[in-house]
């Protein structure tokens, strides 16, 4: 189906996740050592990504328009 004023949007970039690597480092470790409590070799791991997820910033989640939005619009566009 093809519709003359119909337009797609490109998708936006991947969003920066602040913590990844030392969440990376932490399922590592657990992988290496099967310390899944984190009390042996994998404290300080932990201790990094705790820090890390005090210290990061909130998402804020921007407002997603529902798909009754979409429709509308495209019913207009239709008639």
């Amino acid at each position: 189906m093809y519709i003359e004023k119909l337009k797609v949007r490109p998708r936006q970039a991947a969003a920066v996740r602040p913590c990844t690597p030392q969440f990376a480092a932490m399922l590592a470790c657990w992988s290496a050592t099967n310390d899944l409590m984190s009390t042996g070799p994998c404290a300080e791991s932990a201790k990094a990504l705790l820090s890390c997820m005090r210290t990061a910033p909130a998402p804020t989640r921007k407002h997603k328009p529902t798909i009754n939005y979409h429709l509308a619009r495209l019913g207009k566009t239709l008639n």
